[in-house]
């Protein structure tokens, strides 16, 4: 007879329907007794209680499952029901455990005693703590204004301080590492080409998907769960794959063609794939007489960007650049060039990205089947609440679905952000590294307190010696964060968080092929004397005049208000799997059968040719704009993403750290030979500047250009409060004493710093 078929899926859901029951209040009795007769056994063997919850690791939020034995977290697992996660995890998402558990966690309020800077605290109850934050915030805004408090967060929780207490408070001058650090350049020149922000899932309809562009995007060892898993779909459904990268990364090797690009030169690249998909006619021209305005400019404007012209630029060969257009064009419309995410390279970000989204229009890729599909937003009702002192001011994929708004609407005092918006840079959410400045000079006007939740400010923005002086220049810094990390020394008052385990979160609603929405709710209580961020910021606002914007007493009411718009509640949520998915597919509109427009644009369609930019003084169309090289014996600093580690967040988590505990420097290995470095060999790093950080192993390999090097980012912790991290490897962001500021989006482009190899120890 015929073996019945298992499937991953299929064992799956059949454990998981097992463990619902164990977890259900009907069984609460039968559970308790299970427990007392099971006690003995190992955790795996015992009946587990599920809760569900979003990941928290990194920022792309999979679905989780979550079993608790005891009360105690044992196992985390990808929830089936969950568009992201499809019942899978990277090796990031299962260290939540010992993420959650790493004994170097902040575990009680601390108030400073020494120098700040000097990591000297005493410890304090939240009643002292609030008390005394409450008072410094409030001093502060009765002298200078509510916006001279500055609100800078990563990570999911950030929401309830740099979205909706920052608005409440009145500060127009709340950031977040997402944009001007990472995707403000892709987000603004997707709205002034077609007329959409791409959001915090990249749109790509990798099913149906023919030929895939990856430029500068490490899939892997990003480890975008859900990513990872379409591209591997994908290469097996026949897509063909060019990545094109300075360094043959992992996905490289997958690649159907690597383009080993000279660093700087992408636009050119690009510009070059445009002249032979327009005079080989490898276009979509129904398409482009539809839906673009601006094509006989662009084709006059790419007429002499030949391959042979790319070439001497790019130092690719030019028969490489036409076959690689050629097997886009063939593709079409299947044909797309990812998104990518962290896309703030040289300063000139938002023009490459406008070219990009110009390649994929050529095809006719956008909103068809194989291409760039249209994400949607679930709608969910905010929570009712007067209006808000100031609109809209952080700018970060996480913000709470349904209120978008106005990034440049001034505070109550009539003054707009301090980073420089249409004065330094014409558009974008918000500059992160631009609020830096006023903090020491006071222009355009002073910032003087600041609150910072879960981001690591030393290992984020760059030129750290700058951020150091403004935080010694401020009134009042509070942090909170989970771990005390190197920027957690500047604090006047830590506050410190529960884990995303410990805690119920704001709902996360996700724009997607299939929209959905999904909770977080508590495996556990909180350990030691932490606190979730929602009980932070209603505690702080009732002590701070914000009363009528934290009617609510709990999160669950919190939550449930805003459900009850999709007819839901936490417990309706929970037993259908903790996710609501919209059902059908929304993404692939019929704009083409019924002339119904998707592109937001003030034409209504793809502009190829920006009126907008060029009434604002800027280059209508993408141009090729050289990149200094640097100084002689220096090598161009390139950093990225490890698939165990998440930015500067979990080198102390002793799972992840075990899997890789310091990061190393790429070296091409000829060019290591010449200088006399042997592989494994331990250097310091010394940038233009004359700043060094270190030491770290050489890893000498063919794999990378020899005008370049490159390193996992996230390393060079200086805190012996995080004992596993502390001293090992070296920082990036340490060494990226410049940047270059994007013109039109703020976007700090940070692949602008050379370095040199040290002999070291």
């Amino acid at each position: 007879m015929p073996r019945p078929s298992v499937t991953r899926r299929n064992f799956l859901k059949g454990t998981l329907t097992s463990l619902g029951a164990l977890a259900s209040p009907a069984m609460s009795g039968l559970n308790a007794a299970a427990r007392r007769l099971t006690r003995h056994l190992p955790w795996y063997k015992q009946p587990a209680t599920i809760t569900y919850n979003y990941c928290d690791i990194c920022p792309w939020r999979c679905g989780i499952i979550v079993s608790s034995v005891e009360g105690r977290v044992v196992k985390i697992d990808g929830n089936p029901n969950d568009p992201k996660s499809r019942g899978r995890l990277c090796a990031r998402g299962q260290a939540g455990v010992s993420y959650m558990y790493d004994p170097d966690r902040l575990k009680q309020p601390l108030i400073r005693t020494g120098e700040r800077g000097e990591g000297k605290f005493r410890t304090a109850t939240w009643e002292e703590a609030l008390d005394y934050t409450a008072e410094k915030l409030l001093a502060i805004k009765d002298k200078y204004g509510p916006e001279s408090v500055a609100f800078l967060g990563h990570t999911s929780g950030d929401f309830w301080f740099t979205d909706y207490f920052a608005q409440a408070w009145g500060s127009p001058n709340a950031s977040k590492p997402s944009m001007s650090l990472c995707t403000s350049p892709r987000e603004e020149a997707a709205t002034l080409t077609i007329g959409r922000a791409i959001g915090n899932h990249e749109p790509v309809d990798w099913d149906q998907a023919r030929c895939v562009v990856l430029l500068g995007t490490h899939i892997g060892e990003d480890a975008r769960n859900t990513m990872m898993q379409d591209l591997a779909n994908a290469r097996e459904n026949g897509a063909k794959l060019i990545v094109i990268d300075p360094r043959y990364s992992s996905v490289a090797m997958k690649a159907d063609v690597w383009l080993q690009i000279k660093p700087g030169t992408d636009t050119a690249l690009l510009l070059a794939w445009m002249n032979v998909l327009i005079t080989e006619n490898l276009i979509d021209s129904d398409f482009i007489a539809r839906w673009t305005v601006g094509f006989d400019e662009l084709a006059a404007h790419v007429a002499d960007k030949t391959p042979e012209w790319a070439a001497a630029i790019t130092e690719i060969p030019a028969d490489q650049i036409r076959a690689t257009a050629r097997m886009f064009g063939e593709a079409r419309p299947a044909s797309v060039i990812v998104p990518g995410r962290h896309v703030v390279w040289y300063g000139n970000d938002t023009q490459r990205m406008r070219a990009v989204y110009m390649v994929t229009a050529l095809v006719g890729g956008h909103g068809r089947p194989g291409g760039q599909f249209f994400n949607k937003t679930p709608f969910l009702e905010a929570y009712p609440h007067p209006p808000f002192q100031v609109a809209g001011s952080s700018g970060g994929c996480g913000a709470a679905p349904g209120e978008e708004s106005d990034t440049l609407s001034p505070g109550p005092t009539g003054k707009v952000r301090a980073d420089g918006v249409r004065e330094r840079f014409l558009r974008g959410a918000t500059a992160m590294q631009e609020l830096i400045e006023p903090m020491i000079t006071g222009v355009p006007y002073p910032i003087k307190g600041l609150v910072t939740y879960g981001s690591n400010l030393l290992h984020t923005i760059p030129n750290v010696p700058r951020t150091i002086e403004a935080l010694k220049a401020l009134d009042f810094v509070l942090t909170i964060d989970i771990l005390p990390q190197d920027h957690v020394a500047w604090s006047d008052v830590v506050f410190p968080e529960a884990t995303y385990l410990e805690r119920h979160d704001e709902l996360w609603g996700c724009g997607h092929k299939t929209p959905y929405v999904t909770m977080r709710e508590p495996a556990v209580p909180p350990l030691y004397d932490t606190k979730p961020g929602w009980w932070m910021a209603r505690e702080l606002g009732l002590r701070v005049g914000l009363d009528s914007y934290f009617a609510w007493q709990t999160a669950e009411e919190y939550i449930d208000r805003r459900l009850s718009s999709l007819g839901l509640n936490l417990t309706k949520l929970h037993e259908q799997g903790g996710v609501m998915v919209q059902k059908g597919k929304p993404y692939l509109t019929d704009f083409e059968a019924d002339g119904t427009s998707p592109f937001g644009t003030a034409s209504g369609k793809v502009e190829l040719y920006s009126e907008a930019l060029a009434a604002a003084g800027h280059a209508p169309l993408p141009d090729y704009e050289p990149t200094p090289d640097g100084p002689a014996g220096f090598f161009r600093l390139l950093y990225g993403r490890s698939p165990v580690h998440t930015f500067s967040r979990t080198q102390n988590t002793p799972a992840l750290n075990q899997l890789m505990a310091e990061n190393a420097v790429w070296v091409n290995d000829a060019t290591a030979a010449e200088l006399g470095f042997a592989d494994g060999e331990r250097v310091w790093l010394e940038n233009q500047d004359g700043v060094r950080s270190g030491p770290v192993p050489v890893k000498a390999t063919p794999r990378i250009r020899k005008d370049c090097v490159y390193m996992v980012h996230g390393f060079g912790h200086n805190t012996p409060d995080m004992k596993l991290a502390h001293g090992k490897g070296a920082s990036d962001a340490m060494l990226q004493t410049r940047y270059a500021l994007d013109p039109i989006s703020g976007g700090a482009g940070m692949r602008v710093n050379f370095v040199k190899l040290v002999k070291g120890s």
